[in-house]
């Protein structure tokens, strides 16, 4: 088999017992939305295969918040396929640089394969698939749906973000918003539209129904 079956395979067994969100199936819809934008970008295609499959092999919010744990696994496993180092080294440069970290993050490392993994992890968490990932994982922290009283709390740090424990809906206006216009490509760029329109409409849906106006 070839090293991205492999890494498939390994993904899919390490990610077994996911949060939904977080799952093999994120992992494959961030692949998919990978190699659409890699089609009208100049890249090295394995790279991006490999940092779409592993950017989530081991997330910091399941691992007590430690972010090193991640780079280190897919290192290993990239290794034990015998990778080139050049290669590994820049697969795990795209997992330690593509988190979110509530916007604030400064970047320690640039290419456009990270900028097309970055893309295509954010597409993921916006529109539809991203308001019921935000909403599921919210069930899975058992956070409130939204508190009229606890507002957003709009440029947290990185520890902020971390460590927030706010409803779900606040998460919206904390990143989910945000995203359109923080995308690196023209195709994320574009895709992006009609995501964050529909998060918008359900937002004003969602506070019809709350205050009882439909």
């Amino acid at each position: 088999m070839s090293v991205i079956d492999n890494t498939i395979l390994f993904v899919k067994q390490k990610l077994e017992n996911a949060e939904a969100g977080h799952d093999w199936f994120h992992i494959e819809r961030v692949f998919k939305n990978a190699l659409l934008i890699a089609q009208h970008e100049e890249c090295d295609i394995e790279i991006v295969k490999l940092g779409a499959l592993l950017h989530d092999i081991a997330d910091s919010k399941f691992n007590g918040g430690d972010e090193t744990i991640g780079p280190r696994i897919a290192r290993e496993f990239l290794e034990s396929q015998k990778i080139a180092e050049p290669k590994i080294q820049h697969v795990v440069a795209i997992i330690e640089n593509i988190s979110f970290k509530g916007g604030n993050f400064e970047k320690k490392f640039n290419s456009k394969e990270l900028e097309i993994v970055q893309d295509a992890d954010r597409l993921d968490a916006i529109g539809a698939i991203g308001i019921a990932r935000t909403f599921n994982y919210g069930g899975f922290k058992n956070r409130q749906l939204y508190n009229p009283n606890i507002p957003p709390k709009m440029n947290m740090s990185k520890e902020e973000y971390k460590n927030s424990e706010a409803p779900t809906l606040n998460h919206f206006y904390e990143k989910l918003l945000l995203l359109k216009d923080k995308m690196n490509t023209k195709t994320g760029k574009e895709l992006a539209v009609d995501r964050h329109r529909f998060m918008e409409n359900f937002l004003a849906q969602f506070y019809a129904e709350w205050e009882g106006e439909k």
